[in-house]
């Protein structure tokens, strides 16, 4: 009897604890809001259901949220369940609503457009966020009719199961909740990872599996911290691997909190953090699957769980990522990014030169790039694999296995870090270092070494004492031309460093000018090749206006491209200038201009015009502030950016030029350039700046942003798009930013970025020059490096 009467406290207790689980509940025409900060707590406080904010703005009009679900008694407040459609993050403006209505959830914009809705079936009575951290729907009966367990993103909880038809996506990077490059997903009755066609759905070959022997129903965190597959013979089967033991449970559960998350890295990782340790440095890992993922992932397509040009090692448990000699990340805050080349490797740029002048080959041996070969010579010495690469100007990295050479070209894929072998040769091909750069993983050009330097005393004397010499015979010679002074506009080739072709051989390189493949400023652009020990393409531009502006255009470029050196402008290579042919040979530019690919059929990625907007910018900048004779391009426009082989961008078409003597800063001029690019200045009777180009940036800028034209026909209703300077104006003092970028989830999630380069590009199109930035501090602001102030109000 004494023992019934201290059992019905106890089950009074339990009762009570399984009922406010069940009912800490969340009334029909309850709302959260971004402006309120409230939540939907479960009854012991270990979750909260509420909004979350995607970036640091701390302008109301650009901030962004999702909906979400995470642990809310640890300090990093880690995300558990996002709100997806279709594995696509939904994402709020502020002041927006969060919504439980008898038809369930719905999610409103400040304006009350609705924004997602889970359009249930049955009549929702109640809602609850449980201690298990999942959020139910109830009917009056009990029944559960939504659950966000049944609609995981990337992690489960204890109590969770994963269906057949369910999978868990990894995030894009531990901070960008978009979808990421990685899935785990059932097929044929087993459990499989594997990577994805990143930023589409298709799956590339596992990595991989959870053998159930087809008998696969459902993946189950239970309560005690294990992880399994139920079969549909009443078996049970655990994951596989030397870093999954099922012996590293800690027996007391209660006192842990666990999760298992498809990390971005492409891991599937079983985490615990004490529940009673709030100082504790955060989650410590359990158990892992794959054992090593920069192994596992072995398929020709995809980058790997690295970024491209980058490899994969092992430390501390987790995959890093590094990038190889002479390469750098393209982002420095994402080192599972990718790398690229501190350098340009070009077919047909460096036709005069032979590659020894041009590249180097520099040995590693403690990583691989197993994938991608287009080339495998057998049986080779490292001499003969060395001098193949460097003479092949499509190959980007040679690597020799015993005698067998393989080669690789841009992008490299898979990459991951080998155990060093005599066996086993990486040599990377790099420019000649002229100069000193950022190497590998940041750390500076190795220094020449002491014998090098003691040779290198003798040798700058003897240089000092011969451009003396050559600098005494250069005046007297400009003295006496002073004197003699003959008309001739156009520089030498002595003077420019520049290839003088005949007619006759540029004839036969475009076979009689046959192949147009552009039109530039005064010319027809064809396509041609020249033989100098293998064939070269390039580019041929020929003249063909009045003489009177055809010997004006033809001078005005030779002079201004020919002694220009930078990797973001168009090398030209050689002219012809004979008899009334006025010709200029540049190189080959194989992906066409900015325009063809910005727009083109397809969008090109996020990322891809981010490179595009730099590189153009960096040109510009060598431009006006680097040149010894600053040059105003004059015609700035997506038509004259050309993209290479590699996607970088080169400004091109000199002919529009105005070259400014080194004390000037102003020029007066015919208007020049293209409508919609075309600076208010041009249209006054006053002296022109640098600034025009600063102008026709920021209105490529905004193309490149939104990949559209700047100027374009809407439809009825949408007038107010035509002109893409007003729009984006207008977009950014109503703090809709965000639909200039409509459906492009990459921008999207790079908000900041976005949020700033607007604010630059309107900047740059500030109707008086004064007020326009220089190109020197557009391209600090473009890098994050200088703060982007708000415009002025009135910037049109």
């Amino acid at each position: 009897m004494a023992s019934l009467t201290l059992l019905i406290p106890t089950l009074i207790c339990l009762q009570f604890h399984l009922l406010s689980l069940a009912f800490a509940q969340v009334n029909i025409g309850s709302t959260i809001s971004t402006d309120n900060n409230g939540l939907w707590r479960s009854p012991s406080g270990h979750f909260a259901f509420g909004f979350r904010a995607l970036n640091n703005n701390t302008d109301p009009n650009t901030k962004l949220f999702m909906v979400a679900i995470w642990y809310d008694m640890i300090p990093d407040k880690t995300v558990v369940w996002s709100l997806k459609t279709d594995n696509k993050l939904e994402t709020a403006p502020a002041g927006s609503q969060f919504r439980i209505t008898s038809a369930g959830l719905t999610l409103a914009g400040p304006e009350g457009d609705s924004i997602w809705a889970s359009n249930l079936a049955s009549v929702v009575s109640v809602g609850s966020m449980l201690d298990t951290g999942n959020f139910v729907l109830l009917t009056g009966n009990s029944e559960k009719v939504w659950q966000s367990f049944e609609h995981p993103t990337d992690t489960l909880l204890p109590t969770q199961s994963l269906q057949p038809e369910g999978t868990l996506t990894s995030r894009l990077t531990d901070t960008n909740y978009t979808t990421g490059r990685f899935q785990l997903y059932f097929k044929d009755g087993n459990v499989f990872l594997s990577p994805l066609a990143w930023p589409s759905p298709l799956l590339y070959d596992p990595y991989y599996m959870l053998d159930a022997s087809g008998a696969a129903s459902t993946l189950l965190f239970n309560e005690s911290g294990n992880i399994y597959v139920n079969t549909t013979n009443g078996t049970t089967i655990q994951p596989q691997g030397s870093q999954w033991n099922i012996l590293d449970l800690n027996p007391e559960v209660n006192n842990y909190y666990y999760r298992a998350t498809l990390d971005f890295t492409g891991v599937f990782t079983q985490y615990y953090h004490p529940r009673n340790n709030t100082a504790q440095s955060g989650w410590r890992i359990m158990r892992y699957v794959p054992d090593n993922v920069c192994n596992a992932i072995a398929y020709q397509y995809g980058s790997g769980s690295c970024g491209y040009n980058s490899y994969c090692s092992m430390e501390n448990q987790r995959p890093t990522c590094k990038c190889p000699y002479g390469y750098s990340l393209l982002d420095p805050s994402n080192q599972f990014g990718g790398c690229q080349p501190n350098f340009t490797l070009a077919c047909g740029a460096d036709v005069q030169t032979p590659p020894e002048e041009l590249y180097e080959m520099h040995a590693s041996q403690d990583f691989n790039f197993p994938q991608g070969d287009y080339e495998r010579i057998q049986p080779y010495s490292k001499q003969e694999c060395q001098q193949f690469c460097l003479q092949d100007c499509t190959c980007a990295m040679a690597i020799l296995g015993g005698d067998t050479c393989w080669l690789k070209r841009f992008p490299l894929g898979n990459g991951r870090q080998v155990a060093i072998t005599d066996h086993h040769v990486v040599y990377i091909k790099t420019r000649v270092i002229r100069d000193f750069y950022i190497g590998a993983n940041g750390e500076p050009s190795p220094p020449p070494d002491s014998n090098k330097l003691f040779l290198l005393g003798p040798l700058i004397g003897s240089l000092v004492l011969n451009s003396i010499l050559f600098a005494t015979v250069a005046l007297f010679i400009l003295k006496m031309q002073k004197v003699n002074r003959v008309s001739k506009a156009a520089p030498s080739p002595l003077e420019t460093n520049l290839h003088s072709f005949t007619y006759e051989n540029l004839k036969k390189a475009t076979q009689n000018f046959q192949e147009e493949i552009g039109r530039g400023s005064y010319g027809i652009v064809y396509k041609g090749q020249v033989e100098t020990g293998s064939c070269h393409v390039i580019a041929v531009k020929r003249l063909d206006r009045l003489v009177d502006e055809r010997e004006k255009e033809f001078r005005t470029e030779l002079s201004s491209i020919g002694r220009t050196c930078h990797k973001n402008l168009v090398r030209l290579i050689g002219f012809c200038d004979e008899g009334i042919n006025r010709i200029l040979v540049y190189e080959f530019m194989s992906n066409g201009s900015l325009a063809d690919i910005l727009f083109g059929k397809s969008k090109p990625r996020w990322n891809v015009r981010v490179g595009f907007a730099l590189g153009i910018a960096r040109g510009l900048v060598y431009l006006h502030e680097e040149c010894e004779t600053p040059i105003i391009h004059c015609d700035i426009k997506p038509q004259n950016i050309l993209i290479d082989e590699y996607f970088n961008p080169k400004i091109s078409d000199f002919g529009l030029a105005k070259l400014l003597l080194s004390e000037q800063s102003r020029t007066t001029t015919m208007i020049r350039g293209t409508r919609g690019y075309v600076a208010p200045e041009w249209f006054k009777n006053v002296a022109v700046t640098v600034k025009v180009d600063v102008y026709s940036f920021g209105v490529m800028l905004l193309e490149i942003i939104c990949s559209r034209r700047s100027v374009l026909m809407m439809e009825a209703g949408e007038e107010e798009k035509a002109v893409l300077t007003d729009w984006a104006c207008d977009c950014f003092v109503e703090g809709r930013i965000d639909v200039l970028v409509e459906n492009d989830e990459e921008a999207f999630a790079d908000y900041v970025r976005l949020q700033n380069w607007v604010k630059i590009a309107i900047w740059c199109i500030h109707e008086q020059p004064q007020m326009r930035p220089t190109m020197g501090i557009v391209m600090q602001m473009l890098e994050g490096l200088v703060e982007v102030p708000i415009p002025p109000s009135l910037m049109r």
